[in-house]
């Protein structure tokens, strides 16, 4: 296994701007069960992933821990026995930008049939 694809992107280079809110809502329609939540600075997506167990529920956050240094995007995370809460926003532009819905996109993969 490639140990390049576990490198952390580079983001100085890549200009990142928040999302507007047509944008948002458009972008939250393509995806199942997300949903925003908070306001100003601190308005994120958010979705409950739920599991049989407890072990299963770290294994998707151990997973989603790959994703995220990949992406060097990391969500908060309220872990439970039986479910994950995953909650993305994008503090260098004070709000939601793609790279929150890329990596959404990128969570719900780790689940896909």
């Amino acid at each position: 296994m490639s140990t390049s694809m576990f490198k952390a992107k580079e983001w100085k280079g890549q200009p990142r701007r928040a999302l507007s809110a047509t944008e948002v809502v458009a972008s939250l329609a393509r995806l199942d069960g997300w949903r925003l939540t908070g306001d100003g600075a601190n308005v994120a997506i958010e979705k409950t992933y739920t599991f049989a167990n407890y072990f299963e529920t770290i294994a998707f956050v151990n997973a989603l821990a790959m994703i995220a240094h990949r992406e060097d995007h990391h969500p908060d995370l309220s872990v439970h026995y039986n479910r994950c809460v995953v909650r993305f926003n994008t503090h260098d532009v004070g709000g939601i930008s793609s790279t929150d819905f890329d990596c959404a996109t990128q969570a719900d993969a780790l689940l896909a049939p």
